[in-house]
């Protein structure tokens, strides 16, 4: 006796449900094998239980960002798995990558920002912030309060931009709504900080910078953590916070100890941290603020001789901390070697690029189901009629 069509669509769905997500190929191809596993796989409940049962967004890719000395990447997505994303758009430089879109600077005159999703292709274009930057950074994120960040595809978002004003040296934010489709006033990180002026005293004490330091915002990629965005300064990766409630600009005090080449990222317990490499080992700090407001660094986990377990190009290589991918538990790495990639959890290395000049990553995290982008041109015209 056959089993009952709804047996068989209820033991294929819980099959389908573990393929894993970061191989989103299966899924794709699973669906283009009957029409059947079609309706199934692009069905709207199935996909929302298949990104509730992983509950994380894979990585499927990353961009890459540079020092303004070291000049522009090659403007393109890097895959790193093998779903069919969307065709790159023109653009000069990526700034920022989260909640499964990219923030972009056009390759037009104007350097407008384009707001990307590679699954969909859904562009969104917006206009340049009034702030007359020499170098900068900025972070785009989901507008929406309460959201699993899951699904964000389409839905508002913000973006906050911060520079070094090239007219006055100073370190200036503001932030552009979709929903208004306006940027905020800029405001200004001033003198009525005290951590910005020890900081900046601290800088020409050094005696590196002469008489005069300019605080340069580094080109990485900052962290997002509820309504706070951190971003780096040069001299002693400085940290900026950007508050979005306030709508103010402040530092907070850094480590006591110099971590060049370090890695903002959100903890898993929403606090501020970030990775470095010190000696041999691979070391994640976070920040913890107690009930009456203090905060300090403490040493957050430790994986001992990861420069042992990380291929080099010579004796003399250094290996040094360029991103990371938190919600998956990845931290990127540089060598003379390559570019690799390392597993916070288990300490897994994986090559994912040829050596290069690398300076931030942008990770790409999103769910890549049958129901977005051309896949779904692609089984229609395979299954055109009856579907």
């Amino acid at each position: 006796m056959a089993a009952p069509l709804d047996l068989i669509d209820d033991v294929a769905a819980e099959i389908f449900l573990r393929l894993p997500p970061d191989e989103p190929e299966y899924l794709v191809r699973a669906s283009l094998v009957c029409k059947p596993w079609f309706r199934l796989i692009s069905d709207p409940g199935f996909l929302r239980r298949y990104r509730a049962f992983h509950r994380t967004p894979p990585l499927l890719g990353f961009m890459q960002r540079r020092r303004v000395i070291e000049g522009d990447p090659e403007s393109r997505l890097i895959p790193t798995t093998a779903a069919p994303l969307a065709p790159n758009p023109s653009f000069r430089r990526a700034l920022d990558c989260r909640h499964g879109r990219f923030l972009l600077h056009g390759a037009g005159k104007g350097w407008n920002f384009v707001v990307w999703d590679p699954v969909t292709d859904d562009r969104k274009f917006v206009p340049s912030a009034d702030i007359d930057w020499l170098i900068y950074s900025a972070a785009v994120f989901c507008a929406v309060k309460g959201c699993d960040h899951l699904e964000c595809h389409g839905g508002p978002f913000q973006v906050v931009f911060i520079a070094t004003d090239d007219s006055d040296d100073h370190v200036k934010a503001c932030v552009y709504s979709s929903e208004t489709g306006e940027w905020s006033t800029p405001v200004s990180l001033g003198n009525d900080c005290e951590v910005y002026v020890k900081h900046t005293q601290n800088a020409i004490n050094s005696g590196y910078y002469g008489r005069y330091y300019t605080p340069y915002v580094q080109p990485r990629r900052g962290a997002v953590i509820g309504d706070e965005i951190y971003f780096t300064l040069r001299q002693a990766d400085a940290i900026v916070k950007y508050d979005l409630r306030k709508n103010c600009l402040s530092m907070i005090e850094p480590p006591t100890w110099s971590a060049l080449n370090l890695a903002l990222m959100e903890m898993e317990d929403s606090s501020l941290g970030f990775a470095c490499i010190e000696g041999s080992g691979l070391y994640l700090w976070s920040r913890k603020v107690n009930s009456k407001g203090a905060a300090e660094w403490l040493q957050f986990r430790v994986i001992e001789h990861v420069t042992m377990m990380i291929p080099v190009a010579n004796p003399k290589d250094k290996a040094y901390v360029i991103g990371a991918a938190e919600s998956v538990g990845v931290i990127f790495v540089s060598t003379g070697a390559g570019l690799f990639t390392i597993g916070v959890n288990f300490g897994q290395v994986k090559k994912i690029d040829e050596p290069g000049v690398y300076f931030s990553i942008l990770p790409y995290m999103s769910f890549y189901t049958p129901d977005c982008g051309a896949i779904i041109a692609a089984s229609k015209a395979k299954y055109s009629t009856d579907i």
